[in-house]
């Protein structure tokens, strides 16, 4: 008789996550030394590793295909709530072996890497999220660590200032999440995503309409402040450029896509357009949030001055490309999948690529080189491998052939126009095109200009270097693998609507 696996052992890449979390405290806890960083940052980064195996071997023997619910109904494993967590342990690895090298002086290692893993932990969760409860929680477990992540130079001015306000409007947006998720259970009654929707395809909430209407647009604005999408955007450029550079590629990264993979779940599943469009038109708020945030976005990138700033404001913008997933439901043309799909494969090629830019502004902070534009004037000379990835990384960024960018915004604008929007398609086309002009400006200071000044890179940090590799291998290795992620994409998006 065949062994077979215990039900809730399709969660494991969570559990490996927070076992690993639990581990770093015990080994604080034995040894509080700082110079135990090296361990510390090896079982953080094994421990993602691990669950990055163990989720890729349940998508390649096909183990979300049938969708395994655990704990009534509670939590789902499918095919997308795994393609999620494939990105979230994949940035994890890179963030945690990048900090190796960048926090070589801080006093915090142990609790800086386990909350990092628990925040991965977290982001899991919001993937397999089938209940607006676990939704809440979930949420909560990935953001209260980012907040201290955030804040976590403690010497740093801008460190301390950036998490406070980054804690402050989590706060609010945390409030107003679970007041919308109160009005959605008292008009129907459940907080299981199915059970919601199935309530909806009635009439017997119509008297409550305007109830229930407030209640999902305050959902939205919850996963809003996740993604970093207009109008609760304005924390990212604080936190991005107060947090150290891993963590701030880590949330504009790993919690960006943990933020649209529960929102994806939560609007296609708990909130059928057919039975809440005369109430609530979201597929409409969500065209306009993103033409605003893709708009918006990239245009404040354009007047930066400072590169980590600049790519603060560009993750805004990406936002606003990734919202064309559910921005681009239900057309004139039924074409779902493809456009959701387009919107997570795009998910997971910015996760490489992104992650990477961030980590290249950790290794130039780590020289203490500077933060503008001027201070990468030259240094293609004296680094030139990590001078070549971070311009894999901008001209990804930017949309352009030969890079996995340029496929991965391809599908999604082709979904976009074989759904009849032709308009947003036609918008974050344009918008590609005026973030070129800002992302050449790193390319042009790093391999055209002349140093501004005398500067000597005393160390080359191995593991910032390979972190950043790593992600531009992949950023480029993704072209050739683009066919079976985006058939991976595909088969998860379709699995919401089926």
């Amino acid at each position: 008789m065949a062994f077979q696996w215990p039900t809730w052992s399709a969660i494991a890449p969570t559990l490996v996550l927070g076992l690993t979390a639990m581990l770093l405290f015990v080994v604080d806890s034995i040894s509080p030394d700082s110079t135990n960083r090296g361990l510390l940052s090896g079982i953080a980064t094994v421990g993602s590793v691990v669950a990055l195996g163990i989720t890729g071997w349940f998508l390649s023997a096909g183990t979300g295909e049938e969708a395994i619910t655990l704990y009534n109904g509670a939590l789902v494993v499918d095919t997308m709530s795994l393609f999620f967590v494939l990105i979230f342990t994949s940035v994890t690895a890179l963030v945690t072996v990048a900090s190796y090298d960048y926090l070589r002086d801080h006093s915090y290692q142990a609790e800086y890497y386990a909350l990092v893993v628990l925040a991965a932990t977290g982001m899991t969760l919001m993937a397999s999220a089938n209940s607006l409860a676990v939704v809440f929680v979930s949420l909560e477990l990935a953001s209260l660590p980012s907040y201290a992540l955030v804040a976590i130079l403690k010497q740093n001015r801008g460190s301390v200032e950036a998490g406070l306000k980054y804690f402050l409007i989590g706060a609010l947006s945390s409030a107003i999440f679970a007041y919308g998720i109160s009005l959605v259970y008292g008009v129907t009654g459940s907080l299981r995503l199915s059970q919601v929707a199935s309530v909806l395809a009635g009439s017997g909430w119509d008297g409550v309409s305007g109830v229930l209407g407030v209640g999902v647009l305050m959902v939205l604005g919850g996963f809003a402040f996740k993604t970093a999408s207009v109008p609760f955007h304005f924390w990212a450029p604080e936190a991005y450029e107060g947090a150290p550079a891993p963590i701030s590629a880590f949330l504009s990264s790993a919690s960006k896509a943990a933020g649209f993979a529960v929102m994806f779940r939560v609007f296609t599943t708990a909130f059928p357009f057919e039975a809440v469009a005369a109430t609530v038109d979201w597929v409409l708020v969500f065209q306009i949030l993103a033409v605003v945030t893709m708009t918006l976005g990239n245009l404040a990138a354009a007047t930066q001055d400072k590169v980590k700033r600049m790519l603060a404001y560009s993750s805004i913008g990406h936002a606003g490309y990734a919202l064309i997933g559910l921005a681009a439901l239900y057309g004139p043309n039924a074409n779902n999948e493809w456009v959701m799909g387009g919107a997570m494969v795009h998910l997971l090629v910015y996760g490489f690529m992104n992650t990477g830019a961030f980590l290249f502004i950790g290794l130039v902070e780590h020289w203490e080189l500077g933060r503008t534009f001027e201070d990468y004037n030259g240094l293609a000379k004296q680094a030139p491998v990590a001078c070549v990835a971070m311009t894999a990384f901008m001209f990804s960024l930017a949309g352009l052939p030969p890079f996995a960018g340029f496929m991965s915004k391809y599908v999604l604008f082709a979904g976009a126009v074989g759904a009849g929007f032709w308009w947003l398609a036609a918008l974050g086309a344009a918008n590609s095109a005026l973030s070129l002009f800002y992302y050449s400006r790193v390319v042009k200071a790093m391999w055209i200009e002349d140093p501004s000044g005398e500067f000597e890179m005393e160390s080359r940090p191995v593991g910032l270097y390979a972190a950043i590799v790593a992600a531009a291998i992949m950023t480029v290795a993704l072209l050739p693998m683009f066919g079976p992620a985006t058939k991976e994409a595909f088969a998860a998006a379709a699995a919401l609507f089926a």
